[in-house]
């Protein structure tokens, strides 16, 4: 059931090797990945420019961007980017989309080791990736990638309760038959459940921002089997299954919904911005 949550993170080296190495799978298939990802809401770049204060010509620094669904709707508002994608294939569909954009420019790079360039940004923008960054650099080197008073805004997407509830229920012995990491019982949170402290107390605890503001949308989206079993496939955890465990997973899901839901699933999201502001 899971979508793309981060693995815990800690220090050790075993755990940051397991980030890096899911991470990666993403690039495996930009295409699909590019086709079946949901995009965000208009509501969150409305509210993007006005927490940060940012309109055309500002300049953002997007972190992680992808195959460019964010990229896209920040080129028509017309701010100048430089979007900075760990993932070759990735990028390359990211530079396909964004052609004929002025002001945009796609870098292949690891934002870790990527050397920042001599102009600050007016805004630091991750939408749906900061937590796959070192999380030892990603903070201080935002910061510093930033002007004084400049803004990072991080976008993160969660699975949580609604839509059509049951399914997320039966389909969770799918996983606990074919995925061992499975938690026996796991179920989508409420969406009130879900707290953002953690970003906030990160913000807090690098001592370069003022306090994190945060803002909400809950988006639900509705599938066929064969719709959701592409979207499936673009989640790290799945990609990262042995051959024959995946396989087995995607034809009890896709069993599932044909078999018991006619064909169709509605999955909600929960979107959540944050916005703090370097000191």
């Amino acid at each position: 059931m899971s979508d793309d949550t981060p693995p815990a993170e800690r220090d050790d080296r075993p755990e940051e090797s397991r980030r890096v190495r899911l991470s990666r799978t993403f690039d495996e298939d930009a295409e699909l990945y590019d086709r079946v990802r949901p995009g965000y809401p208009p509501d969150l770049y409305d509210d993007l420019a006005e927490f940060t204060g940012a309109g055309p010509g500002h300049r953002v620094l997007e972190i992680g961007c992808g195959t460019g669904q964010a990229t896209m709707p920040l080129a028509e508002r017309g701010y100048r980017i430089t979007a900075v994608e760990a993932g070759p294939s990735m990028a390359a569909v990211a530079r396909r989309n964004l052609d004929g954009s002025p002001g945009v420019e796609i870098v292949t790079a690891d934002f870790e080791s990527w050397p920042l360039p001599e102009d600050p940004f007016d805004v630091a923008f991750a939408a749906t990736a900061f937590h796959w960054i070192d999380p030892a650099v990603r903070m201080a080197k935002a910061a510093e990638a930033l002007r004084s008073g400049g803004a990072l805004a991080v976008v993160r997407t969660q699975h949580v309760s609604g839509g059509t509830e049951e399914f997320f229920v039966e389909v969770q012995r799918c996983y606990e038959r074919f995925d061992p990491d499975t938690t026996p019982g796991t179920r989508p949170p409420e969406a009130a459940d879900v707290d953002g402290s953690d970003h906030a107390r990160e913000v807090a605890r690098s001592g370069a921002f003022g306090p994190a503001a945060f803002r909400r949308y809950e988006q639900d989206l509705t599938y066929t089997a064969a719709e959701y079993l592409e979207l499936l496939q673009t989640y790290s955890g799945h990609r990262a299954l042995p051959e024959a465990a995946r396989n087995g997973l995607l034809a009890c899901v896709g069993g599932l919904i044909e078999g018991r839901y006619e064909g169709r699933v509605t999955k909600r999201y929960l979107i959540e911005l944050a916005v703090a502001h370097r000191r």
